[in-house]
């Protein structure tokens, strides 16, 4: 593709506040999302394209060094930059690797299994019960037009009570629900980010936070699991926020102490604190603190879909009443507010997250997954967890990019471990979920070592066995 046409495509991309590199990724970000810019086209070398803008070489190597980070363009000495994945006639060994994996949230037609999406595969019965006992409530609605920009009043003051009850004293005023945990970091990201802002997240850490911060514009900047090093990042970076998952992080199942919850805390910063897994500890796990309970900096969100269901579309955001306001004000020019039947539900089904059913039914199946990977996959690195939703797994060679490709050949979907991480260092890696049932899990286990004796890595991908497992 010749710069000219590049050019042509990009359109006012420097119209914006922000870094040049920044907002010139952000577009290129667009047109190949959209499909502008296809998979396999041969984008402009960096200095034609300077040229071609009239901007420093720099730039362009800026915003083209923020897209390989991302996976949406390669660049190969001898070959140039192209974006991600082969052409649409061509082979499936380089396709894109999308972060967020939209078609994994839809029901597909083949027979692929889907290890992707971590969430419960149906309602528990519970669900139907509660909206059955809503159905009076509803009855005798009058004088309520049911739009509630904050949430509805009641689920505002279960949430509040349930903080509360966990040591972080919440009123409802600190309370706003929100369409799922993703609808919650992405007003948070909106509200908080402007382009060119610098975010700091855990290395590796939930995709579907790197794309709300990406679509903001941030520069993403990666820390070890646990935010180690965050007082040093701060002082040097001037970050706008941090995002953290402290409980049974995602992927790595990590439970971070209570020291290190006070030292995040008190970063002098915001930090979003991710709990949305945090009410998926197995048999006799203990709920821990949350960060909030430590600092008024600390944004706390959390949801239902992972535990009770994704159709559950009930989020929700802990944060300081300035902040709330501000953002319910935001909230209401999207969509004025949430599913005033389905709130009300999410009243009785709060007492779920206590419940035996689903801590030990998350124990069982995990247990079955670690005991089939270990048997049918004797040379992974499989580390064991004490809650959450998923195994951080480590390839004995290659790349969890390569082998997903394989993986997907033989009919099974599966998360490689680049997509997690900004700082690369997660490529020997793959995610793998036990949400379940137990006999698709042992079917995935089987489709898995077909195609791990079927895989062949590329010879530039080859990783070093660490001497500590993550």
């Amino acid at each position: 593709m010749r710069p000219i046409e590049v050019v042509d495509r990009l359109g006012r991309w420097s119209s914006g506040r922000g870094p040049l590199y920044v907002l010139l990724a952000a577009r290129l970000r667009q047109l190949i999302d959209d499909g502008e810019l296809p998979p396999g086209v041969l984008l402009p070398p960096d200095r034609a394209l300077a040229g071609a803008l009239a901007v420093g070489r720099t730039t362009v190597v800026a915003a083209y060094d923020l897209l390989r980070a991302e996976g949406r363009i390669t660049r190969k000495q001898g070959s140039g930059t192209r974006v991600a994945g082969a052409p649409r006639s061509g082979q499936v060994e380089d396709a894109p690797v999308d972060p967020i994996f939209l078609d994994s949230l839809e029901a597909r037609d083949d027979d692929v299994l889907l290890a992707i999406c971590a969430a419960p595969g149906d309602p528990p019965p519970q669900l139907a019960e509660a909206f059955a006992r809503i159905a009076p409530e509803l009855a005798h609605v009058t004088d309520d037009i049911g739009y509630y920009p904050y949430g509805h009043p009641a689920l505002r003051e279960a949430l509040a009570d349930r903080y509360t009850a966990r040591g972080v004293l919440t009123g409802p005023e600190q309370v706003l629900v929100t369409n799922g945990g993703q609808q919650a970091l992405s007003l948070l990201a909106h509200a908080l980010v402007s382009p060119g802002d610098q975010v700091l997240v855990e290395a590796p850490t939930y995709p579907g936070a790197l794309e709300v911060f990406r679509e903001e514009g941030a520069v993403l900047r990666g820390l070890p699991v646990g935010l180690e090093g965050l007082e040093a990042a701060v002082r040097e970076r001037r970050p706008a926020l941090a995002y953290v998952i402290p409980t049974y992080q995602n992927p790595t199942g990590s439970v971070m102490s209570a020291l290190a919850r006070q030292r995040v805390a008190s970063a002098g910063i915001p930090v979003i604190e991710d709990e949305v897994p945090a009410d998926l500890r197995f048999p006799g796990e203990a709920l821990p603190t949350p960060i909030a309970a430590y600092g008024d900096s600390v944004i706390s969100i959390g949801s239902l879909s992972k535990s009770i269901w994704g159709g559950l579309r009930i989020g929700w955001i802990r944060a300081a009443p300035p902040l709330i306001n501000r953002l319910a004000r935001l909230r209401a020019v999207h969509d004025l507010g949430g599913n005033v039947p389905t709130q009300l539900a999410a009243v009785h089904l709060l007492p779920l997250l206590d419940g035996p059913a689903l801590h030990q039914t998350l124990k069982t199946r995990h247990d079955h997954l670690h005991a089939l990977l270990v048997e049918a996959l004797p040379t992974w690195q499989i580390p064991t967890v004490s809650g959450g939703q998923c195994l951080w797994v480590r390839l004995p060679h290659g790349d969890g990019t390569s082998f997903a490709q394989t993986a997907l050949r033989h009919g099974l979907a599966i998360l490689p471990g680049s997509g997690l991480d900004v700082t690369a260092a997660s490529d020997p890696y793959v995610r793998l979920h036990f949400r379940a049932h137990p006999t698709d899990l042992t079917e995935a286990v089987h489709r898995l070592a077909q195609a791990w004796a079927a895989y062949h890595p590329p010879t530039d991908r080859v990783h070093p066995r660490p001497t500590i497992a993550i």
